[in-house]
C-alpha cells in the first residue's frame, strides 16, 4: 500500500468498543449521520498501517509484555507448561497470564525450536521474534474470543494434531512452519463481528473481497503484510516465499465456515475410497487444512472447565454484535439476540452441526488414536453437559449455582498423548 492508500483506508478506527462509521440505508442516514459523527465507535483497528506510520517515523514496532519483568516463579511455571504443552488438558488460560499476557509468542518461539524450524530455513530470531509479537498485538484483546489467547489455544491444538502417529512421520519441515503460523495468525486483527455484519453495513472489506470470505482474506492479506514488514522471509528465494504466502491463505481461507461442507464432504470421500496419499503434497496440504479447521473449533473437544470458559466468551462477542445491531436499527444476526438465543443452546447446535460432524471424521483419519478417543470422549460429556444446564434453565427448582454433571459420572478420560 502507499501512504496515500494507508490514510484512505483509517476511516475506522478502534476505541472504547465503539464502531466510528456504519453505513445505513438512505432513508436512516441523514437521521443519525450527525449523531454518529459525535458519538464516534470503533469497528477496526487496522494496526498494520500504525506499525507502517511508525515504521515510517523510524520508530522499531513495540513487543507487548516486556518478557523479562516476569517474577522468576511464574517464568518457571510457564517452563514447566511448555515442557507438557503436547498434552489435551494444556491450560491455555494459565499460560497467558504466566506469560503476562504473551502466550503467543511464547508458545509459538517454543515449537519453532522443538521443529528446529530456526535452524532449518534459517530465520533471523529477531526478525522471528519482532513478526510473532506483531501479530499478537494485531489481535484485539477487547473481543471477548478472538483475541491472541483464542490464537495460542488453536496453535497448542494444531501442535497436538500435527504429532498424531498418521501424520507425524509424513509431514515435511515446510508443512510444520505452514500449519503452526496459519494457526497463530488465522485470526488477526479480527473485529469481533462477523462477515455478514460487515455485508449489511456496507463495510470497506466486504467490498474488497466481493462479500466472500471477507474476514479470512483479511486475516491472510494482513499476515502477508506483517512477514513483508518484519523481513522474515526476506532472505529466501522469492519464489519460495510467494510459494509461503498462497499456501498460508490456502489454509486460513480454509477456516471460513461457511465452507465447512465443502471440506467436510471432500474429507469424506477420501475416507470412503482410502486414497489419501501422504506422500503427496498436495494431500498433505490438504488435511493440513482440515487440521486446522478442527483446531479452530476444537473447544467443546476440551475438558468442561476449558470448554465452558470458551463458549461462555463466544457468545459474549455475539451478544455484543447483537447489542450493536440493536443500537443502529440493524436486523439482528442469528445467535447474536442475548434474550432468544442462551448459551447452552447455541453450543448444542455448534455441537451438533459443526463440531461432531468433523471430528467424526477426523476420527476416522487418525484410526483412531488415542487423542482422538479422548477428544470424542469430551464431546460427548460437554454436549450432555450444555443439555443439562438448557432443561435446569427450564425447571423452576432449578438452583443457578449447581453444576451440571456429564454423562458418564466422574469418569475421567486419559489426556495424555502417548
Amino acid at each position: 500500500c502507499t501512504w496515500h492508500e494507508m490514510k484512505t483506508m483509517m476511516f475506522i478506527i478502534r476505541s472504547d468498543h465503539t464502531l466510528n462509521t456504519i453505513c445505513l440505508p438512505s432513508a436512516q442516514q441523514g437521521e443519525v449521520e450527525s449523531c454518529t459523527r459525535r458519538k464516534v465507535k470503533r469497528l477496526l483497528s487496522f494496526q498494520r498501517y500504525c506499525h507502517a506510520s511508525r515504521l515510517l517515523r523510524g520508530l522499531v514496532p513495540h513487543t507487548p509484555g516486556s518478557l523479562h519483568l516476569l517474577d522468576d516463579d511464574y517464568l518457571g511455571q510457564a517452563a514447566h507448561m511448555l515442557s507438557k504443552v503436547g498434552t489435551w488438558n494444556f491450560d491455555i488460560f494459565l499460560f497467558d497470564r504466566l506469560t503476562n499476557g504473551n502466550s503467543l509468542v511464547m508458545l509459538m518461539c517454543h515449537l519453532f525450536n522443538v521443529y528446529d524450524l530456526v535452524h532449518h530455513f534459517q530465520l533471523d530470531i529477531v526478525k522471528l521474534h519482532r513478526f510473532l509479537g506483531m501479530v499478537q498485538e494485531d489481535y484485539h484483546s477487547q473481543n471477548p474470543y478472538h483475541n491472541a489467547v483464542h490464537a495460542a489455544d488453536v496453535t497448542q491444538a494444531m501442535y497436538c494434531y500435527l504429532q498424531e502417529p498418521k501424520l507425524a512421520e509424513q509431514l515435511s519441515p515446510l508443512d510444520v512452519f505452514l500449519g503452526l503460523m496459519a494457526a497463530a495468525a488465522h485470526d488477526v486483527d479480527h473485529p469481533g463481528v462477523n462477515q455478514p455484519f460487515l455485508i449489511k453495513t456496507q463495510h470497506h472489506l466486504a467490498s474488497l473481497y466481493q462479500n466472500t470470505s471477507v474476514l479470512e482474506s483479511h486475516h491472510w492479506r494482513s499476515t502477508v503484510g506483517m512477514l513483508r514488514e518484519s523481513g522474515l522471509l526476506s532472505h529466501l528465494p522469492a519464489d519460495m516465499s510467494g510459494d509461503i504466502e498462497a499456501q498460508l491463505g490456502s489454509l486460513i481461507l480454509a477456516t471460513d465456515i461457511s465452507r465447512q461442507n465443502e471440506f467436510l464432504s471432500t474429507f469424506r470421500e477420501h475416507l470412503d475410497n482410502q486414497d489419501l496419499d501422504l506422500q503427496l503434497a498436495s494431500h498433505r496440504h490438504f488435511i493440513l487444512q482440515i487440521a486446522l479447521k478442527c483446531a479452530d473449533v476444537c473447544n467443546p473437544c476440551r475438558v468442561w472447565e476449558l470448554s465452558r470458559q470458551w463458549s461462555e466468551r463466544v457468545c459474549e462477542e455475539f451478544y455484543r454484535q447483537g447489542d450493536l445491531e440493536r443500537e443502529y436499527d440493524l436486523e439482528i444476526s442469528p445467535l447474536c439476540n442475548q434474550q432468544a438465543d442462551t448459551v447452552p443452546v447455541i453450543q448444542i447446535g455448534f455441537i451438533s452441526y459443526i463440531v461432531e460432524p468433523l471430528f467424526v471424521e477426523w476420527h476416522r483419519f487418525t484410526d483412531p488414536s488415542p487423542l482422538s478417543l479422548t477428544m470424542m470422549g469430551h464431546i460427548h460429556k460437554n454436549k450432555a453437559c450444555w443439555n443439562n444446564l438448557r432443561c435446569a434453565a427450564h425447571t423452576p427448582t432449578h438452583s443457578p449455582t449447581e453444576e451440571p454433571e456429564p454423562e458418564g459420572g466422574d469418569e475421567e478420560v486419559d489426556d495424555e498423548i502417548p
